[in-house]
């Protein structure tokens, strides 16, 4: 039995000068409890964060990072959470704690706090969550920890706890997060554990010293999502085929061990790519680029034919005679190179003074054609005037050297009707100038330009267009035919009418339009992330993005959404123009987009994607599409700097301001865009979203989930 109140002194009698008598104060036994807390902290650390926790309160639940509940039963509220997080606090976590048999969440995480969990903690029957990561502490694992009967999430990451996996842990059958990574753990992990833990959704062992065979009967958590983290250990052996019995959504981490043997090509094994094997110099198969010896022994005829091309290659050098073969033709192309200069030059001097790149500075001594170089174009004023986003152009054929060829069979045109049809100018950027073309029908459609380069790579540039005309999705806009001439190249595309999220988010007045409802929002992440997760799993190519933003997201009038853009920077390396900058607008409706509304790109980009030189992923587009969601949830941009940073030098942008809201367990209202307030209904699903958008925002691109995960999760939501 417990005391609900107890006192200091229950009636502490003064007598003063004038005969008064005084009652002390009485504070509750789970304020009795809380007060041990202060007291293991050292005061240099504590003054801030305990200074409103009195001994003389009737009760804590006004005390800082205090929160509590009427319980059924109880006279007064119960202490049902504690969250002191990231204060710096230095001390021991007192054995006191386990008197509040309500207390449902503790939150110590990013102090320094040091010793070991005491093992009278988990006397707190209720608990359900303990967040202990980034502190000091050691020793093992309570036993009592499993005692628990609501115990769902357990992060204890980055601490010094040692000792091995103790087979306890099997009673641990609520457990929904297991993270222990980043401390001391070692020895073997016993059998017997996972197949107990049904309700396990996340597991993190990475950065400790775990040796030993991977457990075999890890692959019977059916209900793991994410990532399977066992990387940067000491596990030896060969991988055991079991992980494939993981579900399909599952990726591993297996990096920095000592496996060996070759990879099994079972189940969920098929959706992982080299990343998760890295740094094993023992194992071979694919994904990886080593070939196993069984391999090579079942196909002797390409190996040994590989090393004796080399071993002839390494003993004999070139003969004089190729040498010269090889200078001849070094003559040869310079001159051609040359030949190819001459007639460019005269080409553009004898079209009449008409821009064939469309950057020429518009005036009465210099046009810029809708379509230089294949169109004649009319010399009067008025169609320079619609060159700048007004009227509409039309000209005739000049014979123009190249083929319009269709990707899409029943989207049939000719050229000269797509020449005479009006056109407007919708933009302009590093990766072409776009124009809306009404053709003869009716039917509107856009038109890039690319530019006047790559003559000499006609193969490749058919190979890339004919890859992306073939990408066939209800959210991905489509490809339906494409010019070449050496001094000219077209895309032509599904014109989508409404505009982009850009738009839409920030409008003309920097507010969201107030189309954007929740369940709009909803259905723009829904489309795009299936879209996304099409280009990466499904398309011909697995295309990675690049540059997933709002501008590249486009809108038709029932707000579903397209995703634009996708392989342009390979084709604009290959015509040779500078991709320097994206407009983000094939097939999309510019004149909504205002100037006067920049938007920066890097912010959308992933950490790794800001090194100069590194090559596109499919976890950069993951974190881009993180971003687009925070910012759809939020209403702010992703270069939102936030107004309360403590000092004039932090400036939190919005995936670290919504981090740190949510560590800091700042009510939802602060963070939501204020026009999605007011659907009460939706916040369930809002924080569902957030939380997505954490998972795909994640710093490690190892951690974040592939796309197929993503658009599954947000499928669930609603």
């Amino acid at each position: 039995m417990f005391l609900p109140r107890l006192c200091f002194l229950t009636i502490f009698v003064l007598l003063n000068f004038n005969g008064d008598i005084k009652f002390g104060v009485c504070l509750t036994s789970d304020g009795l409890s809380l007060l041990s807390l202060k007291s293991a902290v050292d005061t240099a650390s504590a003054s801030a964060s305990f200074a409103d926790w009195n001994e003389n309160d009737s009760t804590p639940c006004r005390w800082s990072g205090i929160s509590c509940m009427n319980i059924s039963g109880s006279a007064d509220p119960r202490v049902v959470g504690i969250s002191i997080a990231g204060k710096n606090l230095r001390g021991y976590i007192p054995s006191e704690l386990g008197g509040l048999i309500y207390l449902r969440r503790l939150n110590f995480h990013d102090n320094n706090f040091y010793g070991s969990i005491p093992d009278q903690l988990f006397n707190a029957s209720s608990l359900h969550s303990i967040f202990l990561y980034g502190n000091n502490l050691s020793g093992s694992l309570p036993p009592s920890m499993c005692n628990l009967p609501r115990l769902q999430n357990l992060d204890l990451s980055n601490n010094s706890i040692s000792g091995p996996l103790p087979k306890f842990m099997r009673n641990c059958r609520q457990l929904q997060r297991l993270i222990l990574a980043g401390n001391d753990f070692s020895g073997e992990i016993p059998e017997g554990i996972f197949p107990e833990l049904a309700n396990l959704e996340q597991l993190d062992l990475s950065g400790n010293k775990f040796n030993g065979s991977i457990p075999v009967d890890i692959g019977e958590l059916k209900s793991l999502s994410g990532t399977l983290n066992l990387s940067f250990n000491l596990f030896t052996g060969k991988i055991p085929k079991t992980l494939g019995d993981l579900p399909l959504t599952v990726s591993f981490d297996l990096r920095n061990n000592n496996l060996l043997g070759e990879i099994p090509q079972t189940g969920s094994f098929a959706n992982q790519g080299p990343t998760a094997f890295l740094n094993n110099p023992m194992l071979c198969g694919f994904p990886l680029q080593r070939t196993c010896k069984n391999n090579s022994e079942n196909t002797p005829g390409i190996q040994s034919a590989s090393r004796e091309n080399e071993d002839i290659n390494e003993s004999k050098g070139l003969k004089p005679g190729l040498i010269i073969l090889i200078a001849v033709a070094d003559a040869i192309g310079v001159a051609f190179v040359g030949l190819v200069i001459v007639y460019v030059y005269w080409k553009r001097k004898d079209s009449h003074g008409c821009s064939c790149t469309g950057k020429g500075k518009l005036g009465r001594n210099e046009k810029t054609c809708v379509f230089p170089c294949i169109s004649n174009f009319p010399s009067n004023d008025s169609e320079v005037e619609s060159e700048k986003g007004g009227g509409g152009a039309s000209g005739g054929i000049s014979g123009g050297e190249g083929d319009l060829v269709a990707i899409d069979k029943g989207f049939n045109f000719e050229l000269d009707e797509l020449l005479r049809a009006s056109a407007y100018v919708l933009g302009k950027s590093g990766l072409g100038i776009v124009y809306k073309v009404v053709l003869g029908n009716g039917v509107p459609v856009a038109v890039r330009r690319l530019g006047e380069g790559g003559e000499q790579r006609y193969k490749e540039f058919v190979a890339e267009v004919q890859a992306i005309g073939r990408v066939n999705h209800p959210n991905v806009v489509k490809l339906r035919a494409y010019y070449w001439a050496p001094d000219e190249k077209l895309l032509i595309s599904d014109f989508i009418s409404n505009g982009n999220l850009a738009f839409a988010l920030r409008g003309k007045n920097g507010q969201p339009s107030s189309s954007l409802t929740w369940l709009t929002r909803l259905k723009i992440a829904k489309g795009t992330a299936r879209g996304l997760a099409y280009l990466h799993e499904c398309s011909p190519r697995k295309f990675v993005h690049g540059d997933i933003k709002p501008s590249n997201i486009l809108l038709d009038n029932e707000f579903q959404p397209y995703i634009s853009d996708f392989g342009l920077n390979r084709l604009i390396t290959i015509t040779g123009n500078n991709p320097s900058s994206s407009g983000g607008f094939i097939g999309g409706a510019l004149p909504y987009l205002k100037p006067n509304l920049p938007e920066k790109t890097n912010n959308y980009r992933a950490p790794e994607a800001r090194v100069t030189g590194s090559r596109p992923t499919q976890k950069w587009d993951v974190y881009s599409f993180g971003v687009v969601l925070l910012e759809m949830l939020t209403g702010k941009s992703p270069d939102y700097s936030s107004p309360t940073a403590s000092t004039s030098t932090e400036i939190l942008d919005l995936v670290r301001w919504v981090r740190k809201g949510f560590h800091e367990e700042n009510p939802l209202s602060d963070m939501v865009d204020p026009m999605l307030l007011q659907e009460v209904r939706a916040k369930k699903e809002v924080l569902a979203v957030f939380h997505i958008a954490l998972a795909c925002t994640e710093g490690d691109p190892e951690v974040r989930p592939r796309m197929k995960t993503v658009s599954e999760n947000l499928e669930k939501v609603g």
